[in-house]
């Protein structure tokens, strides 16, 4: 293979791409084999929400630790790591709802395992990718999430009916092995900039390794450079990422993990036989955060909107839609109403991503591992609550309701990511930058 023509930023964008979209793979995939498997074993839905939202832990907890390693380390060493973790794991483990502890380790680990992958991502992108580049490049690897989810939707249904539950776990531990050998292959360090101009721009060589020359000149200010922790932590740009997050995740997680059950037992819909209609939420989040991305450098580049409105805009209008389309989901009860509403909630959501998410390379792109860390964090709390929460709201609606079939039993699960969505958009307009603010 010659990639003589073809810049090297593109190939590690296109692999980081790759990478979200088997990790999404794994994590669809599981709601979908355990949610079958429990059911089949009579598990209750607060147990399925207590499960379910037990990779949260896990991928908290290494959230911040994985924006330190990746600028300790290097984001392509970590990355790497990262995912011969997790897919050894899926390897390994029995998909059985009875051993629940086993289930609890396992799913703890592949969480501690990818909380590494995004600020690895992030520390990686900032290297790499000049910043009129970066609303694109940050949406098409953040769009492999919405892509992977698709296709888990589409496929692995059909596979746990014909193949079994464990099935999935085989296969997504393949698919971790595989990209792994890609990026043990055609991964590398970026080459230093010779270019004044790259540093001052955020990439090139302030953040890139240390090599030859150059070593001995920079290596005791590289030793003692300090991350201004006290800073991020009072920054309000910071704080307007994080509830931004928060929110995302929350509605992201909340979907994902629990769209399969409202299909089910919601609507009394076979996912089996829902055929590809079930996949078109996730692939219409990977269509708008492409067009989010290249909508936003377009903004940029001919000058029409400043980095700080350009976010602004696209985050408010993606939240803005995202929150009316959640509220009214629960008013759907056919198949195509109940596809369509939450395919609009989730296309706008990512939407807003060229929004928040890119923010965090824009005020800070030597720390934007660090930064990925600690509002994904942030994003991870909202899985471990929303997840969990929504089982015991739907155990709640069960007892009141006698069944989960009633508009009522989720009007209150797709409420409140609505409500939130509002409240982040305020905060975003109101404190958000897009000016470098961290040297």
């Amino acid at each position: 293979m010659r990639w003589m023509k073809f810049p090297k930023r593109y190939l590690i964008v296109i692999l980081t791409f790759i990478c979200t979209c088997v990790c999404y793979i794994e994590r669809v995939g599981f709601s979908i084999a355990y949610t079958i498997a429990a059911d089949a074993a009579g598990v209750n839905q607060s147990s399925k929400g207590t499960i379910l939202s037990t990779f949260y832990y896990g991928y908290a907890c290494s959230q911040v630790p994985g924006g330190w390693a990746a600028q300790k380390i290097g984001g392509r060493k970590v990355l790497l790591l990262s995912f011969v973790l997790w897919s050894s794991t899926c390897f390994l483990v029995p998909l059985d709802p009875n051993r629940v502890m086993i289930l609890v380790m396992a799913r703890l680990l592949v969480g501690v395992a990818q909380g590494f992958i995004f600020p690895s991502i992030h520390t990686v992108l900032a290297q790499w990718v000049p910043p009129h580049e970066r609303s694109r490049s940050v949406s098409l690897t953040t769009s492999g999430m919405y892509l992977g989810a698709a296709m888990g939707m589409l496929v692995l249904p059909s596979l746990v009916k014909f193949k079994g539950p464990q099935s999935v776990f085989v296969a997504e531990a393949a698919l971790g092995v595989m990209w792994s050998l890609l990026w043990f292959k055609y991964s590398s360090d970026p080459p230093r900039s010779d270019h004044p101009k790259a540093t001052a721009a955020g990439f090139g060589e302030s953040l890139l390794p240390i090599k030859g020359s150059h070593k001995n000149k920079v290596e005791s200010t590289s030793r003692t450079a300090k991350i201004p922790w006290r800073r991020i932590l009072l920054s309000f740009p910071v704080w307007a990422i994080v509830v931004n997050n928060f929110t995302f995740h929350y509605a992201l997680y909340v979907l994902m993990n629990w769209l399969p059950t409202y299909f089910e037992l919601g609507l009394h819909l076979s996912l089996q036989d829902m055929g590809s209609s079930k996949m078109m939420p996730y692939l219409n989040m990977f269509i708008f955060s492409n067009i989010g991305g290249v909508v936003a450098d377009h903004l940029i580049t001919k000058r029409i909107l400043s980095v700080t409105k350009t976010r602004k805009f696209l985050n408010t209008i993606g939240f803005v839609v995202a929150s009316l389309a959640l509220m009214a989901l629960p008013l759907f009860r056919t198949s195509s109403g109940a596809v369509f509403c939450s395919s609009l909630a989730l296309g706008f959501l990512a939407l807003g991503r060229a929004g928040f998410a890119v923010n965090h390379m824009d005020i800070a792109p030597r720390y934007a591992g660090i930064l990925m860390g600690v509002s994904n964090t942030a994003g991870t709390l909202a899985g471990i609550i929303g997840v969990d929460l929504t089982g015991k709201l739907l155990e709640a609606a069960k007892t009141a309701y006698s069944d989960i079939s009633s508009p009522e039993s989720w009007r209150l699960v797709f409420f409140i990511p609505g409500l939130l969505c509002i409240f982040s958009s305020f905060i975003f307009l109101v404190f958000s930058t897009g000016e470098r603010i961290f040297d």
